[in-house]
């Protein structure tokens, strides 16, 4: 009798961490698609802010007056960082792009210094880089600002369309994930059905036989909450040390925020879904328990 008591504890005690397992790559998928739909704009900032604007100087400015230029390029309205590239620099970048066959047939490098420069996200836009670039043309040092206004108008039209698609697919995987979920509960909780027939037959109310599946159902969810976060933080750490300019586009915010909802989906859909799969059973006969 012992023997087997210990086989029967071994079998839930199994079961118990083969769900919680379940449940916590389930969330996993959930905290991924919370982190993509809190972060979304972050995301299309990012792509923005690193679109580059290049303003050509004049021949006649050296190196010297270029990086005080720069200096000044920094404080205007909408930029967000600058580099200066020197003569020597766009030569040699020229020279990668074309090779240095090509420039050979030039007598001086037809290159000029230049800064590039890369704005905050609301000012790329076709009618706000005009006007940045109005404003940039009336220093005596600049000759031409280059830019893609194309890429420009692309770039938030597409944006805009990846945006819904992307917020589509979470929202079916998020669905999926909740299903798949709440029928990992529910096997769960009815592979003890001719338990919860027993506390019936003894006269144990609804709500008696209710709690300590509904109590033990908020540990699984928690557990594999917690499972899932850590999971999550491993993925976050990775990026970060692999792709350290698109880990940036994550908020602390964005991260919590995504954190909060793998904890709370993972409380709801498993204290809820057990509920109702025992109210159920609590309804059943014994031929109900053996037909179902």
């Amino acid at each position: 009798m012992a023997k087997a008591n210990n086989v029967i504890k071994k079998r839930i005690a199994g079961s118990w961490v083969s769900t919680v397992i379940s449940i916590s790559l389930l969330l996993l998928l959930v905290g991924v698609g919370a982190l993509l739909v809190v972060n979304a704009r972050s995301v299309a900032n990012y792509f923005k802010e690193n679109m580059q604007v290049s303003v050509l100087l004049k021949d006649d400015v050296s190196d010297a007056d270029a990086a005080e230029f720069e200096q000044v390029l920094a404080g205007v309205r909408g930029v967000k960082s600058t580099r200066l590239v020197t003569r020597e620099e766009g030569v040699e970048e020229m020279a990668q792009m074309l090779g240095r066959d090509f420039l050979s047939v030039f007598e001086d490098a037809p290159v000029p210094v230049s800064i590039d420069l890369n704005l905050f996200s609301y000012y790329v836009s076709a009618d706000s880089l005009a006007l940045v670039e109005s404003a940039l043309m009336k220093y005596p040092q600049v000759d031409e600002v280059v830019y893609q206004t194309s890429l420009v108008d692309a770039l938030n039209q597409n944006l805009g369309k990846i945006s819904a698609a992307l917020g589509i697919l979470i929202a079916l995987l998020l669905f999926i994930s909740i299903v798949l979920m709440a029928g990992t509960v529910r096997l769960t909780v009815f592979s003890r059905r001719f338990t919860i027939h027993t506390m019936q037959l003894v006269g144990a109310t609804r709500s008696f036989i209710r709690r300590p599946f509904v109590w033990q159902a908020a540990l699984q969810g928690l557990v594999a909450s917690l499972l899932a976060i850590g999971m999550l933080i491993g993925l976050l750490y990775g990026l970060r040390t692999s792709f350290s300019q698109l880990f940036g586009i994550f908020t602390l915010q964005g991260v919590l925020t995504a954190m909060g909802v793998v904890l709370v989906t993972g409380l709801v859909i498993c204290t809820v879904s057990t509920a109702l799969v025992v109210n159920r059973l609590v309804g059943f006969n014994r031929d109900q328990l053996y037909s179902y």
